[in-house]
C-alpha cells in the first residue's frame, strides 16, 4: 500500500472513530484534541527537519570528501562479493555500495544522527541509476527494509531509560533486544528477497549470514560479561572513536588525492542542507497524520480489541499492556519511546509489561518514519513492496520480542 493510502487512511479511521466517541460516550474533548494535535505535530516535524540540517551538512560534507578521496569506492570495492547478491541491479564497485555500508554501520551502533545523513545521501545516489525517477527501485525498497528492520547491536537510548527509571539491571533486556532485531532483519531480508527473486541459496551469503550469526553470539557472550557501567563507557567509547576515524580517514584520503577538502566539504553540506528543507513537507504530512490517529483514541481502540481476542483464545494476555509501544514504532519513534516510559513508569522498570516494551522499543525501527524522509528526499510517490515487507520485518520483531520475552522474565 502507498503512503498516500495510509495517511488518508490515518484521517478517515480518526474522524470515525472521534465522530463515535462524541455521538456514543459524549466526548466533546476529541475534537480539539485532534486539532491540536495538527498543530503540535507540525510543528515538531518542522523543529526535526531544522534540526536535521546541521547533521545533513556535516555528513554529506565529509561523505562528499570520501567520495571523491576515493574511501567510498573502496567500501563498495570490499562489500562487492556480498551486497552484489542482495542488490544485483546496482552496477559493481558502484560509490553507493560503500554508503549503505556506512549507514548500515552507523545504525548497527545505534547512531541516528550519522545514519540518516548517510541513508539520505545513497537515496540520492540509487536515484541516479533508477530508471523511473518517481518509483521505488528494487535496491531502494531492499536498503529501505534493512534499515526499518532496525538491527541495532548496541541499544543505549533503550539501556539509559532503563536506568533512569530505576531498573535494577538496565542491561537485562541487551540479549533480548539483539535477538528480537536479528529476527526482525533477517525476516526483512527474505521477504524482500522473495519478493524480489533475489537467490538467497549461494556459497557468499550463506557464508556471510553464518559469520554474522557468529559475531552476534560473540558480541552477546562479550557484553554479558561486563556491569552497567562498563557496558555504557565501551559502547559509548567505541562509537565515538570509529565516527572520528571515519571523517579523519576521509579527510586524510581527500589530501592524498590532492583534492580541495575544504571546497569539496561545502559542496556536499550545501547538499545536507538542500536535503533537509526537501524533507519538511513529507515529514510534516506523516505526523501529523500519526498525531490525529492517536489523538482520536483510535490506537486505544486497537489495543483493548486485540486484548479481547488474546482473551478469547485463551492465551496469556501479559503481553498486550506493552503492546501500544510495538504498535506505534513504525509510526513515530518518540511517540514509541513515550510509551516505553509510560509502561514502565506505571508498570516498574523491572515488569514484565516494562521490559517487554523496551523489547518492543529496541526490536524494530520507524518505518514509516523512514519511509518518509528517505523517498520524500528523491521525491519517491510510487513506493510499490517497500511497505509490506517493511511491515513484515516489523511484525517478526514484535513476535520475536513476545516470545523472547516471555522465555526470559515471565
Amino acid at each position: 500500500m502507498a503512503l498516500n493510502y495510509i495517511w488518508i487512511a490515518f484521517f478517515v479511521i480518526a474522524f470515525i472513530v472521534s465522530l463515535i466517541q462524541l455521538i456514543f460516550f459524549g466526548n466533546t474533548e476529541v475534537f480539539p484534541n485532534m486539532m491540536n494535535s495538527t498543530f503540535d505535530t507540525a510543528k515538531t516535524a518542522f523543529e526535526i527537519s531544522i534540526g536535521l540540517t546541521g547533521v545533513l551538512s556535516l555528513w554529506m560534507g565529509i561523505m562528499k570528501i570520501g567520495e571523491k578521496g576515493g574511501l567510498v569506492g573502496l567500501f563498495a570495492k570490499m562489500l562487492s562479493p556480498v551486497l552484489t547478491k542482495i542488490f544485483p541491479d546496482i552496477p559493481k564497485n558502484h560509490p553507493v555500495m560503500g554508503t549503505m555500508f556506512m549507514n548500515i554501520s552507523a545504525n548497527l551502533l545505534g547512531l541516528d544522527n550519522a545514519a540518516t545523513p548517510m541513508g539520505l545521501k545513497a537515496m540520492e545516489q540509487l536515484q541516479d541509476i533508477n530508471p523511473k525517477k518517481d518509483t521505488a527501485s528494487n535496491p531502494m525498497i531492499m536498503f529501505l527494509v534493512l534499515n526499518t528492520s532496525g538491527l541495532t547491536l548496541i541499544p543505549v537510548s533503550v539501556l539509559t531509560f532503563r536506568a533512569q527509571l530505576g531498573a535494577a539491571q538496565p542491561t537485562d533486556v541487551f540479549v533480548p533486544i539483539l535477538i528480537a532485531t536479528f529476527f526482525s532483519t533477517l525476516v526483512g531480508l527474505l521477504v524482500t528477497c522473495l519478493v524480489q527473486r533475489i537467490n538467497l541459496f549461494n556459497r557468499t551469503l550463506i557464508l556471510f549470514l553464518g559469520t554474522l550469526c557468529i559475531l552476534v553470539a560473540a558480541i552477546i557472550w562479550g557484553f554479558s560479561k561486563m556491569s552497567t557501567e562498563t557496558m555504557d563507557t565501551v559502547s559509548t567509547l567505541f562509537a565515538t572513536i570509529l565516527l572520528f576515524i571515519v571523517i579523519i580517514g576521509f579527510i586524510t584520503a581527500g589530501m592524498v588525492k590532492k583534492i580541495n577538502v575544504y571546497d569539496t566539504f561545502i559542496e556536499g553540506a550545501k547538499d545536507g542542507f538542500g536535503t533537509a528543507v526537501k524533507i519538511i513537507p513529507y515529514l510534516i504530512a506523516i505526523l501529523v497524520g500519526i498525531g490525529v490517529f492517536r489523538a482520536s483514541g483510535a490506537m486505544d481502540w486497537i489495543i483493548d480489541g486485540i486484548r479481547w481476542c488474546v482473551n478469547l483464545l485463551g492465551i496469556n494476555s501479559d503481553f498486550v499492556e506493552a503492546l501500544p509501544t510495538a504498535l506505534m514504532k513504525p509510526l513515530s519513534g518518540s511517540g514509541a519511546r513515550g510509551m516505553m516510559v509510560d509502561a514502565m513508569t506505571n508498570n516498574g522498570a523491572d515488569s514484565f509489561i516494562g521490559r517487554l516494551s523496551c523489547v518492543f522499543q529496541g526490536s524494530t525501527d520507524t518505518t514509516f518514519y523512514i519511509l518518509a524522509v528517505y523517498f520524500g528526499s528523491v521525491s519517491i510517490r510510487k513506493t510499490r513492496h517497500a511497505v509490506a515487507c517493511g511491515l513484515a520485518a516489523d511484525l517478526a520483531g514484535i513476535l520475536a520480542a513476545i516470545f523472547i520475552s516471555y522465555l526470559f522474565f515471565h
